[in-house]
């Protein structure tokens, strides 16, 4: 049997350039590694390591008022970290996009993951964020771009889950 790599990375990455995305910022993780890859290839965007979740909050505010289009990129688990930043994005109407890969659903391994991952649309929502949950792989792509126009139309903070089915899980069994 072939494994085919999935391709909703790409898309991503596709709308991301198209919606003139500029900045990029992520806490390493294993489901946005390809994304993360092709952004810093990419020489019209600048990719930016966090040591934490929040600070990308901060990033993207900053590059919103310097005249750039930004990303966070995370993982559930992060979400947690970036709750009280998120109050800057409601009190002075910055678009903030984000794209969440989930952990804590579907097969999940790791008992810790659970209780974020199953947390994490109703923590985001209680902060003013708006969200879009997918899992399926082939409507990635239209979801990341209907999130930007409403991010960057409106002013307002939109978190894609990408759910785990999507992701994939581990198992340490083998």
């Amino acid at each position: 049997m072939t494994t085919q790599a999935p391709t909703w990375p790409d898309d991503i990455f596709r709308v991301l350039k198209d919606a003139g995305v500029r900045q990029v910022c992520y806490v390493p993780d294993a489901g946005h590694t390809r994304l993360i890859k092709a952004c810093l290839a990419d020489n019209a965007m600048r990719a930016v390591v966090l040591t934490s979740e929040q600070e990308g909050v901060a990033l993207l505010s900053g590059a919103w008022l310097g005249g750039d289009r930004g990303v966070l990129l995370m993982q559930s688990s992060g979400v947690g970290n970036c709750i009280n930043m998120l109050s800057i994005i409601q009190e002075c109407r910055f678009p903030l996009l984000t794209i969440v890969t989930m952990r804590g659903e579907w097969g999940e391994f790791n008992p810790w993951q659970v209780p974020m991952g199953q947390g994490t649309a109703a923590a985001l929502e209680n902060a003013g964020v708006i969200v879009q949950h997918v899992d399926d792989a082939a409507r990635i792509g239209e979801t990341v771009h209907a999130a930007a126009a409403l991010a960057f139309n409106s002013y307002r903070a939109v978190a894609v889950l990408i759910g785990q089915r999507v992701i994939g899980f581990k198992d340490w069994r083998r």
